[in-house]
């Protein structure tokens, strides 16, 4: 077993899960919900991704005492066309609509060659890639796209208006296991930015401006002012995109209007995702086998370059070492472990 850092211990997944499940349960929320979420956070914290394992329960459990998200309702599942879907979240967090819909997605699109998935009125908090997986490992290749909280500014300017507005993108191997990225189009995750706040650490210059709109290294000073989009013009350009797919293209809302219902919980905040999955099969005139190794060559040829790390390389290392326990902050377990309590 690999040596644990003193300010960390190791548990094992089946305990995270049970602590999520028992958390949320404990506050109030429905069961199908709370195992939804559950699996959802296991999975972030298996594959080391902090920002969105167990530190969410947190915001989780706000928005159940908070009463923003509904607590037993369940979502409704429904669909346009024969490759238009569409669940109704029904103002509930998004894991359930999400485990709902994606079969259903991964469905159409084996049939019809093509489909698309809206997730409406949903408090979104999960990794994309963890949403698109389950449509990955099926043969599809999937993108997801979601609004997140108003808190980054346009390239050039100094006040939020955008979201984080995550994109994931999944790639079907046959012989490696999937490539799949999952991005936010800000230089970092709000949620990268709060555990820095949480552990007291500054963040790299160019990732914030602080509410005097000048750059600041203060995760603290970050919050209060305005994230900024990676790649300047590039990032800000594709966070628009995401506003545009996330939001008006399927009837839902963008940042700026999910941010003015929001209560200031530190939970979610509500919006829509879309899904799009593509089956390869259905491209010619190669075959599907022939195409599929293509693409394994590019990614070989890649690996062959000193230095170069495919995206998800790391998440399905850190996935494997999760097999004998996933590493967990002592102060948050610690944390965790009395939200359930009456407050």
């Amino acid at each position: 077993m690999s040596p644990t850092p003193a300010d960390t211990v190791r548990i094992s997944l089946d305990e995270v899960h049970a602590l999520c499940r028992d958390t949320l349960l404990g506050v109030g929320l429905a069961e199908p919900h709370a195992l939804a979420i559950a699996r959802s956070i296991t999975r972030a914290q298996a594959d080391e991704c902090h920002s969105h394992g167990l530190y969410r329960l947190l915001g989780y459990v706000a928005s159940v005492r908070s009463g923003k998200a509904a607590r037993d309702v369940l979502p409704v599942l429904s669909r346009t066309t024969p490759v238009i879907l569409r669940v109704d979240a029904r103002r509930t967090f998004a894991p359930l609509a999400i485990e709902i819909g994606v079969p259903a997605l991964v469905e159409a699109a084996k049939t019809y060659g093509i489909a698309a998935l809206a997730i409406h009125d949903c408090y979104h908090f999960s990794a994309l890639w963890a949403d698109i997986e389950p449509a990955v490992d099926a043969g599809l290749a999937a993108w997801c796209f979601t609004i997140g909280q108003s808190c980054v500014a346009p390239a050039g300017g100094t006040r939020p208006l955008l979201g984080t507005n995550p994109i994931a993108f999944g790639w079907p191997g046959p012989k490696q296991a999937p490539f799949i990225f999952d991005f936010a189009t800000s230089a970092a995750a709000r949620g990268e930015i709060e555990l820095k706040r949480r552990a007291g650490e500054p963040i790299p210059q160019g990732w914030a401006v602080g509410p005097d709109g000048a750059p600041t290294t203060d995760p603290a000073q970050a919050l209060a002012g305005a994230l900024l989009p990676f790649g300047g013009h590039k990032g800000s350009a594709l966070s628009m995109m995401v506003e545009l797919i996330a939001g008006p293209l399927i009837g839902d809302l963008t940042s700026r209007q999910a941010a003015a219902v929001e209560n200031g919980d530190s939970g979610p905040p509500l919006g829509g995702e879309l899904f799009i999955a593509i089956d390869p099969a259905v491209f010619g005139p190669a075959t599907l086998d022939q195409r599929l190794a293509e693409a394994d060559a590019v990614f070989a040829a890649a690996r062959q370059q000193p230095g170069v790390r495919l995206p998800s390389e790391r998440r399905y290392a850190a996935r494997a070492r999760s097999r004998e326990g996933a590493l967990v902050s002592a102060a948050l377990l610690a944390e965790l472990r009395t939200l359930s309590e009456p407050g």
